[in-house]
């Protein structure tokens, strides 16, 4: 038996975001495998699942893939859209491409780095955001950039920073 199925025995419809099983993992590499290319679908498959590809899920990819841990792994590190570990619940990615630093990218970068209290693949202590860099988001005209769960914003200031980030945090209300 595996490990992981040792330590995750719900059934999948209580699973809460983020949390997985075997099953889970085994349905969406069987769903892709008799593809062409087919371990970058699976990969990305299981992270849109998750929100994460689960150290865990990697002997089972592999296994079922025909591949080894380390092939697997290889390809989950060198592309920077994999993640290893759960997210915020908000994804905020920089723009660190030359048009951006061009238009005051650095300045705008450590204004998020102090503001969110995090560096760089940093996720807040309220799981809230985490923080990512990217290398263009194809919005040069309008650096600097940012994109906050896939949504791109330009001509990003501090200012308006805050106030983003500010209707995105979830607040706790205490009803007495």
């Amino acid at each position: 038996m595996h490990m992981s199925e040792q330590n995750n025995p719900q059934p999948e419809a209580s699973l809460a975001a983020g949390d997985w099983t075997p099953d889970m993992i085994r349905a969406e590499v069987n769903a892709l495998k008799h593809k062409p290319g087919a371990l970058l679908p699976i990969l990305h498959a299981i992270q849109d699942r998750v929100g994460y590809i689960p150290e865990g899920a990697v002997p089972i990819v592999a296994e079922l893939m025909q591949q080894t841990r380390a092939e697997v792994h290889g390809v989950i590190s060198f592309y920077h859209y994999f993640r290893t570990r759960p997210v915020g619940s908000h994804v905020l990615q920089v723009c660190r491409a030359e048009a951006c630093q061009a238009r005051g990218g650095r300045e705008l970068e450590r204004h998020i780095q102090t503001r969110l209290g995090v560096a760089y693949q940093g996720t807040t202590s309220d799981n809230e955001f985490t923080l990512e860099p990217v290398y263009c988001l194809g919005n040069c005209a309008c650096g600097p950039s940012i994109s906050v769960n896939n949504e791109v914003h330009g001509r990003m200031t501090p200012q308006k920073f805050d106030r983003l980030t500010d209707t995105l945090t979830t607040t706790v209300l205490e009803l007495k």
